[in-house]
Parts: C-alpha cells; structure tokens; sequence
C-alpha cells in the first residue's frame, strides 16, 4: 500500500478533517504507543498502520481492503 492510498482511506472512512487528527492525535497500542503518523515516519510500512486503524475504529472490511473501484 502506498501512503497516497493510505491518506485517501483515512479521508474516505473519517472525512479529511477528522482522518488529520485520527492519524495525528490517536495513539495506537498494536503500534507501541505511537500515532499513525509518528508509526509512518518512523518505518512502519504504510499497510501496518492501516489495519491498525481498522481495528481500532472497527473499519468496514468494504474499506479495510482499498478503496472500492
């Protein structure tokens, strides 16, 4: 996964302003205590952080694949 697919999953389950402050403000435990974003900086690839969020928020496995074509 890309992060450009990645950013586009955020917007398109949480709506932009909220994907912002979810992958900036939420601290994931499966992800050692950091946010999507410090996770991202930090090496984790982009696919890890993901499914870290879906299972945080309880993602629809509609979105927890890809965006829909």
């Amino acid at each position: 996964m890309r992060m450009t697919e990645f950013r586009l999953l955020m917007e398109e389950y949480f709506g932009p302003v909220r994907a912002a402050s979810v992958a900036q403000d939420h601290v994931f435990g499966s992800l050692q205590g950091l946010t999507a974003n410090q996770a991202l900086r930090g090496g984790y690839e982009a696919r890890q952080v993901w499914v870290a969020v879906c299972e945080a928020f309880e993602v629809p496995d509609t979105l927890r694949w890809g965006l829909p074509d």
